[in-house]
């Protein structure tokens, strides 16, 4: 009887749902997109040039790939809903290491936000697969993209703009960011997300689920996709900005570009419906063509480097198109059993393509100008759009039932 006088918000758990998820990925993006325009600048200005830049950023690379793959093992001894918030009080470590702004802090911080990034995101994208059903993942992941489109328009312009006034001042936001992000996160009471009992025995080790992930195609092509689609941001992240200063256009061009082309994620709604209708073999085939060629052309046209900065932010266009659709491979493709697994392999492409990119950069530079990066990613696109020719070309489609036919058909 005691019971009947507690509130029912009390006495159960809500059950979160898709805008609960876009919340707190847009408070992410609150974090993340004030320091993405500011956190390369910063580096290079401790370290000085951007092969050092490079070499930092790969280290980092590393780092976050060993630490995301780590987090399937570890949250079967600390609670995922701890590890999020470990996650979380990173993103507040490495403000504060950032604010110092010496050789040592600067890249130190780097490593720890790369790792508060890995860390979030494998516990996200667990919770997402838990609580969300699949016939519903698009829509929770362009409803994430709205959410997020703000922070993302605005923190890369904003952050340049605090920079200015207060070198400190973006990454003290940051932090503060940081601590609302873990506060949501525990007013919506994720918990632990759901437990799955399985019949065989759980690997013993982190790296024991990467034979499930070589043995399903699918799987694959979604990952590649992802890690070519991130270093394709990478390369216009940061690579992008430390062309415009080069080339006498100021350390703002690029925090401005970016923001104008994250302005872009308001429109993830009515790009996931077009999307939808060519299916998604032809939406990431396409979206992986116009942005090989707008990478590619940019390198070409690089002596004039106002046409170049146009070019590149045509081909984030493309990248954005890419955040909506790319991804649906590998997340319809997940079983229940291996939700946590395969989200933590999902969310390594963050990682290898921190550690593919500065690589390949570091080593194009040491042979190469600068725009020659933007024709390596390029051709790593043409890459991608052949292996998505091989997609079913029914991906993403409604199925046919009661003998009615799918649309298109």
């Amino acid at each position: 009887m005691a019971n009947k006088y507690v509130p029912v918000l009390l006495r159960h758990s809500p059950v979160p749902k898709v805008r609960d998820f876009a919340l707190l990925a847009g408070l992410d993006a609150c974090v993340r997109g004030m320091l993405i325009s500011v956190m390369p600048l910063t580096v290079y200005d401790a370290l000085g040039n951007a092969e050092t830049v490079s070499e930092v950023y790969f280290i980092a690379g590393l780092a976050s790939l060993c630490l995301g793959l780590m987090v399937p093992w570890a949250t079967r001894y600390i609670p995922r809903r701890w590890m999020y918030t470990i996650g979380a009080l990173m993103y507040v470590l490495g403000a504060a290491l950032a604010m110092y702004g010496t050789a040592v802090t600067v890249p130190l911080a780097l490593m720890v936000n790369a790792g508060a990034t890995a860390t979030t995101f494998v516990c996200f994208n667990a919770y997402v697969l838990d609580y969300i059903d699949r016939s519903n993942l698009g829509k929770a992941q362009s409803m994430n993209m709205v959410f997020a489109a703000a922070p993302w328009a605005i923190g890369p312009l904003l952050g340049v703009w605090l920079r200015e006034v207060w070198a400190p001042l973006p990454f003290l936001l940051a932090g503060v960011l940081g601590l609302l992000l873990l506060s949501t996160f525990w007013i919506l009471r994720l918990g632990n997300g759901k437990q799955i009992s399985r019949a065989r025995r759980p690997a013993a080790n982190p790296l024991a689920f990467l034979g499930r992930f070589f043995k399903q195609p699918r799987l694959i092509a979604g990952w590649l996709f992802a890690v070519i689609r991130s270093c394709g941001w990478w390369v216009y992240v940061v690579y992008l900005p430390i062309f415009c200063i080069e080339n006498g256009l100021g350390d703002k061009v690029g925090g401005v570009a970016l923001s104008l082309s994250n302005a872009l994620l308001f429109l993830t709604p009515l790009m996931l419906r077009i999307a939808t209708r060519l299916t998604v073999r032809r939406a990431v085939r396409g979206a992986f063509a116009l942005c090989a060629l707008a990478f590619i052309a940019s390198a070409f046209v690089s002596p004039l480097p106002w046409a170049a900065v146009g070019f590149m932010m045509a081909g984030a266009v493309m990248l954005v198109v890419l955040d909506v659709v790319g991804g649906l491979p590998f997340l319809m493709a997940v079983k229940p059993s291996e939700r946590t697994e395969m989200a933590a392999i999902y969310s390594s492409f963050r990682d290898v393509s921190g550690i593919l990119t500065p690589g390949t950069a570091w080593l194009v530079l040491l042979v190469a100008p600068l725009p020659a990066v933007f024709a390596v990613a390029g051709a790593a696109m043409v890459g991608c759009m052949a292996v998505a020719g091989k997609l079913h070309p029914r991906l993403g489609s409604p199925r046919p039932s009661h003998g009615r036919w799918l649309p298109g058909e």
